[in-house]
């Protein structure tokens, strides 16, 4: 019988056969709401960190993950079938799969009010052969995850499918299971909403939720939105490349301007968003760093309380003309100390006979 190999520090490594494999933490991502699906292709933007350092275990302390993702998954095949995707949503209800967290990407229709039919839904029941709604997944799965994750303003707050006058009553996730409501884990509802989501927000808050279930990240902090504080803590205009104008009364009358874009219809002094500061790919982009104004869409209010949007929010136009006031006295004494320090000292001069240089001292 062959010894077994020796470590490198000279003691015997144990054998490979029978190590028990480490298990993943599953990712159920059900994008079956009313959605785009924006929020699916905005996410293979990431980069801070990517899909791919995520699913591969890329970063330190990263527990191993399953990603179960239709965007993305080769997975294919009937319901019940060997190779079915639906199959792992079974699965997780039937308790076989844990610890998994749950993905939502997009609202969630109300199914009853209406005689018939249904608004939306995700593979078929095998016992019926009905569909399955999404609203039903969300009471199968959400009891048993480890966290329910809302990706996009659809699925936070309801998005544009729940304007007034909508047929559906669609609703985000907190507003369907409750906005007090917890995982067996005690984790609330996470809401990183976007329309769609910054890439890198939603890979991060997905990033330190796998840190925590791996015990070496503390409970997730969610302001009173269930946002993530660190990335919705302040608003689009307290990162903006533009504030400084608004702060000196200079506002854009036309989109090719640099200037403040708050009388073009820009909400970014009041909405809590980080686009402006993060960008959207590798720090390139974001909504007012290109001379797109801000429609709010990471606002629970969003779209109804924003609209119409190329107006000048009325907040904004009493805001802006104080700040017009306010920014022509700053602009005027601005320019008597810029005249002041925009020059070289006194002792330093232009001309043609050369004053400066080493003088002795005795």
């Amino acid at each position: 019988m062959d010894a077994a190999p020796s470590a490198p520090n000279g003691s015997t490594a144990p054998p490979s056969a029978g190590t028990e494999e480490e298990a993943p933490i599953h990712i159920l991502w059900i994008n079956a709401g009313l959605s785009c699906d924006g929020d699916s292709v905005s996410l293979t933007a990431a980069t801070q960190p990517s899909i791919e350092q995520i699913a591969l275990q890329g970063l330190p302390g990263l527990p191993k993950i399953a990603v179960h993702w239709p965007l993305i998954d080769f997975e294919c095949g009937p319901v019940q079938g060997a190779d079915t995707f639906i199959e792992w949503f079974f699965k997780a209800e039937r308790g076989e799969i844990e610890p998994f967290v749950l993905v939502i990407e997009g609202s969630i229709p109300n199914e009853a009010i209406k005689s018939e039919g249904y608004w939306c839904g995700f593979g078929d029941d095998p016992e019926t052969g009905q569909p399955i709604t999404t609203s039903e997944w969300i009471d199968r799965l959400a009891p048993k995850a480890l966290a329910v994750v809302a990706i996009g303003t659809c699925a936070t707050y309801g998005g544009i499918h729940a304007m007034e006058g909508n047929p559906t009553g669609a609703m985000g996730v907190p507003d369907y299971l409750g906005w007090d409501w917890k995982s067996g884990a005690g984790i609330p509802i996470v809401c990183v909403p976007g329309c769609p989501i910054q890439p890198d927000n939603f890979a991060e808050t997905l990033t330190y939720l796998l840190h925590q279930a791996a015990g070496s990240a503390p409970m997730i902090p969610l302001d009173d939105k269930l946002r993530p504080t660190w990335l919705f803590g302040a608003t689009v205009h307290e990162g903006c490349d533009r504030g400084g104008y608004y702060e000196q009364g200079e506002f854009a009358t036309t989109y090719d301007s640099p200037k403040c874009l708050v009388k073009l219809g820009c909400w970014g002094p009041v909405v809590h968003c980080n686009v402006a500061k993060r960008g959207w790919m590798d720090g390139i982009g974001g909504c007012p760093n290109v001379g797109g104004i801000c429609i709010a869409c990471t606002m629970p209010g969003f779209p109804d309380k924003f609209m119409p949007f190329m107006d000048p929010p009325p907040g904004g136009i009493v805001s802006s003309t104080a700040s017009g006031l306010y920014g022509g006295v700053i602009r005027r004494l601005r320019a008597i100390t810029r005249k002041t320090v925009d020059k070289e000292p006194r002792w330093r001069h232009t001309g043609t006979e050369l004053t400066t240089g080493y003088r002795a001292p005795w």
